[in-house]
Formats: structure tokens, sequence, C-alpha cells
């Protein structure tokens, strides 16, 4: 694993953890729900999961030491979908320029608040991003981008989630691009029950996989 530091549009420092496996199919890059840090233990199993598969994993912090600190207290960082959707672009613009990663397709993979970046970054880079794997997200948030964008789309839901399950079904219904809804038995938001988690990261392996 290496250290990735991307510099963002406004000159914004952002820290990340490339890790690259031999013969790399290509790269997930994900994005944390809201209060995370690319340092959650959920996001990371997933990852390693996915290294297994062939899948190099960008995970990366969307806010500055400095707006950690803010959004802490405020809480306000966090839901700025905008915010978040136009620095994933940024990141996907320094992984095709990067050398050990460019040419290679980019995937995104979304936790909750995340997940709503990814698919307003997927809508406004339908070239770029060839697929969308969204855990416990909510889809509500990315608003209109829904139906612009094009990749497939796979999201994952808690059977016990059931606002959140209700909230992927409705943006199911208006997305335009392939789009499936799986849900994980016995699993609430977190996925904390004994191998959920591991039902999350086998069926992203597989989408990202198929897709990329």
């Amino acid at each position: 694993m290496a250290e990735m530091a991307v510099r963002t549009a406004e000159g914004a420092a952002l820290d990340g953890d490339l890790t690259l496996p031999a013969h790399t199919r290509g790269v997930v890059l994900f994005a944390h729900g809201s209060g995370s840090s690319r340092h959650s233990p959920r996001n990371r199993a997933v990852g390693g999961a996915l290294n297994r598969h062939g899948l190099a994993t960008l995970l990366v912090d969307l806010l500055t030491a400095d707006e950690e600190v803010r959004d802490a207290r405020t809480h306000d960082l966090r839901f700025d979908i905008g915010l978040l959707a136009d620095r994933l672009a940024g990141i996907v613009d320094r992984l095709g320029g990067a050398p050990e990663t460019a040419g290679r397709p980019v995937g995104l993979f979304g936790a909750s608040t995340g997940a709503a970046a990814a698919l307003v970054a997927a809508a406004g880079r339908p070239g770029d991003i060839a697929a969308v794997v969204s855990r416990g997200g909510r889809p509500d948030l990315a608003g209109p981008a829904l139906i612009q964008v094009t990749a497939p789309t796979l999201m994952l839901v808690g059977e016990l989630d059931t606002a959140v399950r209700e909230l992927n079904e409705q943006a199911r219904t208006v997305m335009t691009a392939h789009a499936e809804l799986r849900i994980v038995p016995g699993a609430t938001h977190l996925f904390e029950e004994p191998g959920a988690l591991d039902v999350v990261a086998e069926e992203a392996a597989a989408w990202f996989t198929t897709y990329l």
C-alpha cells in the first residue's frame, strides 16, 4: 500500500491510500460515508477483498484535516454532496494521469452519503467511470443526477435497514442505467452482523470484475 496525495481544484490537499495488486484489471475509488474516513474498517475489509480479485483500490479522505475538524462540529460538509462529488471527479482525473493507474478503468464504491457523491460524480463523468457500487447508500441525495448516471450500478442494502432500503428501491426505479438492488439478509445499516460484510465484499468484487 502506498500513500497518494491528491490536490483538489481549489488547492486542498487530500490524503489517500493506494493498493496495487499485481496484474491490476481496474481501480476502485472509495467514497466513505458521513463521519467516516479512509481508515474505516468496513471499507478496508471490502478493499482487501477487491485486491484479492485483482482490483486496485484508492481509499481517500474527501475532506482536509481542517475541514474534518469543522465538520465534526457542524456536520455540514459531510452532506455537501456537490463538493464531495467534485472532489471525486478530480481524483478520477488524478488516477487517469498517474503512471501506475493511467489507462485502467475506474469504478466507485460509495457508502452512505458517499454513495450519493459517487452517483453525482458518475453522472458528470460518464466516459470516465465504468461502474458504481453503493453500500447502505443514500442515492436520494444525488437528486436529479440519478437519471443521468450511465454506469452500471449495484445497490447493496441490509434487510433490516428498512428506511434506506426504501430509498434505494425508489432510486432504482428512477435510474435509466442498468441498476440492481440486492438485499443482504439479516443485516442492518452498518453490516456489523457476522458474515454481512463478507457478502458485501463478494458482491462488490463480482460487480467490479464484470464491469471493469
